[in-house]
């Protein structure tokens, strides 16, 4: 399972709504995290490095767009409090 991390165009978040989107945030710390559903999110401030069992590290930050898939299992690492736009299914 990976994790997908791009940058989308203004136009693409507007065309998208993603700003109508749920918001979530959480300061820094570490936790285990499995995805019960697909998530698309648009980080809007903060750093985080997300850890899968594989070993593998996913930098994630401000402005990138990240589709996470179901089934999921991660370690979040936030480095800086992180405030996201999130889609669920």
């Amino acid at each position: 399972m990976e994790i997908e991390v791009k940058r989308l165009t203004e136009e693409e978040i507007e065309r998208r709504g993603i700003r109508s989107w749920p918001v979530w945030s959480c300061g820094v710390e570490r936790f285990p995290w499995i995805y019960d559903e697909d998530e698309e999110c648009l980080i809007l401030e903060g750093r985080v490095i997300v850890e899968t069992p594989d070993g593998k590290k996913v930098e994630i930050k401000a402005g990138d767009f990240v589709r996470f898939p179901k089934g999921l299992s991660c370690i979040w690492d936030v480095k800086e409090p992180i405030r996201k736009h999130y889609l669920l299914g």
